[in-house]
């Protein structure tokens, strides 16, 4: 079942709107303002402590042998939490870890931030999203 609303918006945060929309290649307003609203529920999930997934990405010199260690460790140590991991060879010295986490929220927040602030990690991220079970 389809529910219609009304949205009231000063006009040049509409047109505003329009041109992002358009940039990023929506069909329509619903279609953005859908994604907007899934996008905030996703968040909201990520507040509580019930089941999350996301993604880890660290780059890091590989020369530093105690951080190849250290990420090794760390990940078998969360191993409940670590779905798959993937290393990518940036350049010679340079390296791309992509790690998909899930578990509770907090418990994936804590294991990313001691991946992403072991000594010698040159920068980190954690990537939120959803199982997609609680949005339509």
């Amino acid at each position: 079942m389809i529910s219609r609303f009304g949205v009231s918006l000063d006009s040049e945060l509409l047109r505003d709107f329009d041109r992002l929309i358009a940039r990023k290649g929506y069909r329509n307003r619903s279609e953005a303002i859908r994604d907007l609203i899934r996008e905030s529920l996703v968040q909201e999930e990520w507040r509580g402590e019930g089941p999350v997934v996301g993604v880890v990405t660290i780059v890091y010199s590989h020369d530093k042998r105690e951080i190849v260690d250290a990420l090794t460790d760390l990940q078998h140590l969360h191993y409940e939490n670590i779905v798959s991991s993937m290393h990518v060879h940036l350049d010679e010295e340079n390296c791309l870890e992509v790690i998909i986490v899930r578990g509770r929220a907090g418990d994936v927040r804590t294991l990313a931030d001691r991946l992403i602030s072991t000594k010698g990690i040159k920068h980190g991220r954690l990537i939120t999203t959803t199982t997609g079970k609680g949005l339509r």
